[in-house]
C-alpha cells in the first residue's frame, strides 16, 4: 500500500471517529462531549504565552467536526485571520468575532472576498486544523496540501504553528512524503506540546 493510500485510509478512519467517537473506548463524540473538548482546548490556548502576547494569529472556522475555538475568539479580542480558498491558494483575511462569513469552497465558512487581507509578516502564529497529528509534528490533513504549500513558502515558514486536535488523533507516528511540512506545538484537551524539531 503507497502512503497516499495509506493517509486515505487514516483520514477516514479520524475523521469518522471524530463525527460519532470511539465507542470502544467510550468517548462517543456527540455535541455536548464535541464543544466540551472544543472549549478545553480553547483554554489551552488562552493561557499559553504564545497566544498572549500575539495580536494577530491565523486559525480558522470549524468544519466537520473539527475543534470549534469559539470560545478563544469570543474572549480574545484580537485581529483573527481567516483563510479564504482561491484556487490551490489560502488568502488570510482580518476577521473578528461576530463579524460574517460566508460559505465558500469546499462548503467552510471564510470571510467576505473584500475583507482586509493579512500580509504575513504580521502574523505572530498560526493555528493549523488537522485530522490528526503525530509526536513529531507531522499532521494529516484533508489532501488539498493548502497548508504543506502555505508552510513550505517564506516568510510563512518562519512563523510558529501548532495544530489543533483532539487527544485521540494525537499518535505516535503518521506516513509523509517530502513536501510535508512538520509543526512547533500540538495542542489537544489535554494540554500543549512543544515538539522538537531535531527529531
Amino acid at each position: 500500500m503507497n502512503i497516499a493510500e495509506q493517509k486515505r485510509l487514516l483520514r477516514k478512519k479520524y475523521t469518522k471517529e471524530r463525527s460519532q467517537g470511539d465507542l470502544l473506548r467510550s468517548t462517543h463524540l456527540d455535541h455536548f462531549q464535541w464543544q466540551k473538548k472544543s472549549d478545553r482546548i480553547s483554554r489551552n490556548l488562552f493561557n499559553h504565552p504564545l497566544i498572549e502576547k500575539s495580536k494577530v494569529i491565523l486559525s480558522y472556522i470549524s468544519h466537520r467536526q473539527e475543534p470549534d475555538l469559539s470560545f478563544l475568539y469570543r474572549h480574545h479580542p484580537i485581529t483573527w485571520g481567516i483563510p479564504r480558498c482561491q484556487d490551490k491558494d489560502l488568502i488570510w483575511h482580518q476577521w473578528h468575532w461576530g463579524k460574517g462569513l460566508r460559505k465558500g469552497a469546499y462548503g467552510i465558512f471564510e470571510p467576505y472576498k473584500d475583507s482586509l487581507k493579512i500580509i504575513p509578516e504580521e502574523v505572530e502564529l498560526i493555528l493549523v486544523p488537522a485530522v490528526a497529528c503525530d509526536k513529531k509534528g507531522y499532521r494529516l490533513g484533508y489532501g488539498g496540501g493548502f497548508y504543506d504549500r502555505l508552510l513550505s513558502q517564506k516568510p510563512w515558514q518562519d512563523i510558529p504553528t501548532m495544530g489543533i486536535i483532539f487527544d485521540f488523533a494525537y499518535v505516535d507516528e503518521l506516513p509523509t512524503e517530502e513536501w510535508d511540512q512538520p509543526l512547533d506545538y500540538i495542542c489537544t484537551e489535554k494540554g500543549i506540546i512543544e515538539l522538537k524539531k531535531d527529531l
